[in-house]
């Protein structure tokens, strides 16, 4: 999709010099997939509760045994 937008010189500056992209919608793309990727990603504190174990599992043993 073709868009026009006013980006800020010095942010751009700035994620060019933390990326390798070298032209502006590299620049974008590398940035909108690094922001979908971290959206997407749970906070732990999400999960906390969220995640049962079954009666009787023991993750010392199971370190044990596989180690």
């Amino acid at each position: 999709m073709r868009t026009n937008i006013v980006i800020d010189d010095d942010l751009l500056n700035e994620a060019f010099s933390l990326s390798s992209a070298k032209t502006k919608k590299d620049l974008i793309h590398e940035a909108l997939r690094l922001f979908v990727k971290i959206k997407k990603r749970k906070d732990l504190a999400e999960l906390a509760g969220s995640i049962s174990f079954y009666d009787g599992y023991d993750h010392k043993k199971l370190r044990r045994t596989i180690g």
